[in-house]
C-alpha cells in the first residue's frame, strides 16, 4: 500500500519560517492497524487478565475435549504405556532392563542407607513401594527411582543436627521428611509451579552437585580409614577430623576399600566405553559386595567391620511419627523437592525426548511425590529419580514401567529371602559403591567450559561450590541461588539495547556492533530494546537513549548532511510487556524530546503493547502517524522528513513538472516506482540511475563523495 507522506517545512522542526511549499513524494510502507478506541476500552479489562484469563480458557477447552481415555491417562499415567503395549518386543527388554537395574540396586540402596544415617534395612525399605507406585503414577518410562546419594546426604546434615543417629527419634524423623518430601511435591505438581525452580541456573546446581559430591566422598572416608569420622557437611571439620585421627588408622579396611573401589570404577569405565560390556556398568556394585563378601567369609579379618543384623521381611504398614518436629524440616523438604524438579524432572525429560514420547513436568512431579507419600507409610526415606540407574535402564533397553516394576520384585525378593546374606558385606565395600556413584558428579569439565564460554557463570559456579564445601549445604544452596538470581535481576535491570543500522542492498536494520558494514542516517537514530519495560529498567533505558543522541557514529551515516538528531525510531518488537511506568516513561520521554524539537517514532510493536499504549493515551499523544510496522517504514518517513530540512529554493531553471515534456515524466515515474520496488526487495545496491532524481530517493545505498 502507498502512502503519501509530505514532508513538512524547516518551520516545523528548526523554529524557523520558510516560504518554501512542502515536497511531497509516495512512500511505500505498510499501515500499522491501531485498535479502535471503543473496542480498546471493552476489553481493558479482559487484556489486563489476559495471562490468567488465557490460561483458563486452554485449560477449559482442554478439560471439555478430554476423552474418557485421556482422562484415566490423566490420573493413571501408566495406563498410556499399558494401552499400546507390544508383548513381543517389550517384553524381554523390560524383563532384562529390570533385574539389571534391580541387582544394581540392592547394593546401593544399602549404601546410601549407611550415607543418609540410617540401618542398611531402610534403604531396602526405600527402593521398594516407592518403585511400585511409582510405576503407575509416573510419567517417565525409564526414570529409575530409589535412595540417592545427594538426598540421603542431605537427610544426614539435618537430622544429625537435631538427634544423634542411634537414637530411634533419627529414623522416625527421615520417614516424617519423605512424607513432607512428597506432599510438597504434589502440590507443586497440582499447582504446575515447578517453573518456580527455572530460576535455579545450572551452574548453581552443576557447583552445588560437585561440592556434595566431595563432602559425599570425604564423609565415607572412615569406612576406609577403620576410625570414626566427624559428621559434618563442611569439608574444614572433615579434613580436621581425619588428620586428627590419624592414629587409629588400620590398613585391612583401607586395602580392601581401594581394591574394591578400583575394580568399581574400572567396571564402571569399561561399561561406558565399551558397548558390548555396558554390562559391567550396572554389575559393579554387585560385584563389589560379593568380592567383599567372600573375603570376610574366608579371612574372618577382625579389622573390617560388617553391616551386621538385617530385619528379614516386607515392610509393614505405619503412619509417620514425630509430627512435631515438622517445623524444623520444612527447609530440607523445600531443598530435597528442589533437588527432584532440577535433577529426576530434567533426567525424565531428557529420557522422554531420546525414546519419542511426550512428558509433563508437573505430572512426573506429581508421580514422584506420590511415590514419596506413600514410601513413607512403608519405612521409606526420602526418594527421587537417579541418574545413574537411569542410564543404566536406559541402556539396557526399558522401554516401558514395566522395568520399575520387575526392580521392585527384585527388591521384594532380597527382602525376603537375601538379608541373612547380606550381614557379612563390609562397610567399606558399601562406601566404595557410593564413592563410585559420586566420583561422576566432581563436575569439572563443566567449570572449565563455563570459564570458556561465560565468565559470569563461571563466577556463579565457583561462588556456589566454595559456600557449600566450607560453609555447608543448606548455606551454599541460599547463597548460590541468591546471586543467581542477582544476576537475573541484574541483566532485567539493564537490557541490552542496541543501536540499529541498514544493511547494505537490503531494507533490514541489524545491530551496528555485531555488522560494521551496516549503515545509518544523519539525523536519525535507530534503536532497539531487547527487554520488557517496567519499573526496573526504565531508568537504564532513558539513560542509554539520551546517550545515542549524543554519541552518533557519524563515520558511517548517510543522508543530508544535518548537525544534530531529529528523530529517533525506537524497535519495539522485542517488548514483549510494558507496564504502568513504562508508558509514564514514554510520556516523559515524548515530553522531553518536544522541547528539543526531536519526534519519536515506535515500529513493530505487539498486540497487547500497542493496546497498552493506546489505552493510556500515548499513542494519541505520539500520533498515530509515528507508529509504523516496519523499521524501515519508519525510516523512510523521518528521512523524508530530514531530507526536506536541507532543500534550499532552486531559483535558476526550476524543474517543474509543467516543463518536461511527457516522455521524461514517463521516464521518471518508471524508474522512481523501478527504484522503490527493487530496493523493499533488497536486491539492489545502488539504486541511482539516470532518469531518476536522487531527490526523490533518500534511502539511496550510496557513499557519500
Amino acid at each position: 500500500m502507498e502512502i503519501t507522506y509530505a514532508s513538512p517545512s524547516n518551520s516545523d522542526f528548526a523554529g524557523g519560517s520558510s516560504s518554501m511549499p512542502m515536497t511531497t513524494r509516495p512512500v511505500r510502507i505498510i499501515p500499522l492497524l491501531h485498535p479502535e478506541a471503543s473496542s480498546s476500552s471493552s476489553s481493558s479489562s479482559s487484556s489486563n487478565a489476559s495471562p490468567l484469563w488465557a490460561a483458563l480458557s486452554r485449560w477449559k477447552s482442554k478439560v471439555v475435549s478430554m476423552t474418557w481415555i485421556e482422562w484415566l491417562e490423566l490420573f493413571l499415567p501408566c495406563f498410556r504405556w499399558i494401552r499400546t503395549y507390544k508383548w513381543r518386543e517389550y517384553l524381554q527388554v523390560d524383563l532384562m532392563a529390570g533385574m539389571t537395574v534391580g541387582v544394581m540396586l540392592v547394593p546401593q540402596a544399602m549404601s546410601y542407607a549407611k550415607l543418609a544415617g540410617l540401618e542398611p534395612i531402610y534403604g531396602l525399605y526405600s527402593g521398594f513401594v516407592p518403585l511400585f507406585v511409582y510405576a503407575i503414577f509416573g510419567s517417565s518410562r525409564q526414570l529409575a527411582v530409589g535412595p540417592v546419594a545427594l538426598v540421603s546426604l542431605l537427610v544426614s546434615n539435618v537430622l544429625s543436627g537435631i538427634v544423634d543417629s542411634s537414637d530411634a527419634l533419627y529414623t522416625e524423623l527421615a520417614i516424617l521428611l519423605a512424607l513432607m518430601v512428597g506432599i510438597m511435591e504434589c502440590i507443586l505438581g497440582l499447582l504446575r509451579l515447578g517453573w518456580i525452580i527455572r530460576f535455579i541456573s545450572h551452574s548453581v546446581i552443576s557447583g552445588f552437585t560437585t561440592a556434595s559430591a566431595i563432602v559425599i566422598a570425604l564423609s565415607q572416608a572412615k569406612y576406609f580409614l577403620g576410625y570414626d569420622v566427624e559428621r559434618s557437611s563442611e569439608i574444614v571439620p572433615l579434613i580436621k577430623s581425619i588428620i586428627s585421627g590419624v592414629d587409629a588408622f588400620s590398613w585391612p579396611p583401607f586395602v580392601m576399600g581401594s581394591v574394591i573401589l578400583a575394580i568399581l570404577l574400572t567396571m564402571k569405565h569399561l561399561g561406558k566405553t565399551r558397548k558390548r560390556l555396558r554390562f559391567l556398568r550396572a554389575a559393579g556394585p554387585l560385584t563389589a559386595v560379593l568380592l567383599g563378601t567372600i573375603f570376610v567369609k574366608i579371612f574372618n579379618p577382625s579389622s573390617i567391620s560388617l553391616v551386621g543384623d538385617i530385619p528379614q521381611g516386607l515392610p509393614s504398614f505405619s503412619i509417620p511419627k514425630a509430627f512435631g518436629y515438622a517445623t524444623s524440616l520444612i527447609p530440607t523438604a523445600l531443598l530435597i523437592t528442589g533437588v527432584a524438579i532440577l535433577e529426576s524432572v530434567g533426567i525424565a525429560k531428557a529420557l522422554a525426548a531420546k525414546n519419542g514420547y511426550e512428558l509433563d513436568s508437573n505430572q512426573e512431579l506429581f508421580g514422584l511425590g506420590v511415590a514419596n507419600i506413600f514410601g513413607s507409610f512403608f519405612s521409606a526415606y526420602p526418594t527421587t529419580g537417579s541418574f545413574s540407574r537411569s542410564a543404566v535402564n536406559n541402556e539396557s533397553g526399558a522401554k516401558t514401567g514395566l522395568s520399575g516394576i520387575v526392580m521392585g520384585f527384585i527388591m521384594g525378593c532380597a527382602l525376603l529371602f537375601m538379608t541373612t546374606l547380606f550381614e557379612s558385606i563390609p562397610q567399606c565395600a558399601l562406601a566404595a559403591i557410593v564413592i563410585s556413584a559420586v566420583i561422576g558428579l566432581v563436575d569439572y569439565e563443566e567449570a572449565i567450559f563455563l570459564w570458556r564460554v561465560d565468565k559470569k557463570d563461571f563466577l556463579l559456579w565457583t561462588i556456589t561450590s566454595s559456600t557449600t564445601l566450607f560453609l555447608g549445604i543448606e548455606i551454599g544452596v541460599l547463597v548460590g541461588v541468591g546471586v543467581s538470581l542477582a544476576f537475573v535481576i541484574y541483566e532485567s535491570a539493564n537490557p541490552h539495547i542496541a543501536v540499529l543500522g541498514r544493511l547494505p542492498g537490503t531494507t533490514v536494520y541489524r545491530n551496528t556492533q555485531q555488522y560494521p558494514e551496516a549503515y545509518t542516517y544523519n539525523g536519525i537514530v535507530i534503536v532497539r530494546i531487547d527487554a520488557p519495560i517496567y519499573f526496573a529498567n526504565i531508568s537504564y533505558i532513558k539513560d542509554r537513549l539520551r546517550e545515542y543522541e549524543v554519541e552518533v557514529d557519524r563515520s558511517t551515516s548517510r543522508g543530508p548532511e544535518v548537525e544534530r538528531i531529529y528523530f529517533v525510531i525506537i524497535e519495539m518488537a522485542p517488548v514483549t510487556y510494558i507496564d504502568s511506568s513504562g508508558v509514564q516513561a514514554l510520556r516523559e520521554l515524548h515530553q522531553e524530546y518536544k522541547l528539543r524539537d526531536i519526534q519519536i517514532a515506535i515500529s513493530n510493536l505487539n498486540r497487547e503493547t500497542l493496546m497498552t499504549l493506546s489505552r493510556s493515551g500515548v499513542v494519541e499523544l505520539i500520533g498515530k502517524e509515528w507508529f509504523f510496522v516496519r523499521v524501515h517504514d519508519a525510516v523512510q518517513v523521518c528521512l523524508q522528513h530530514v531530507q526536506s530540512l536541507k532543500e534550499t529554493p532552486k531559483m535558476a531553471e526550476p524543474l517543474t513538472e509543467e516543463r518536461q515534456s511527457s516522455f521524461q515524466r514517463f521516464l521518471r515515474q518508471r524508474a522512481e516506482d523501478s527504484s522503490l520496488s527493487e530496493l523493499e526487495s533488497g536486491n539492489q545496491t545502488s539504486l541511482v540511475t539516470k532518469e531518476s532524481d536522487p531527490q526523490l530517493e533518500p534511502l539511496l545505498s550510496r557513499k557519500s563523495s
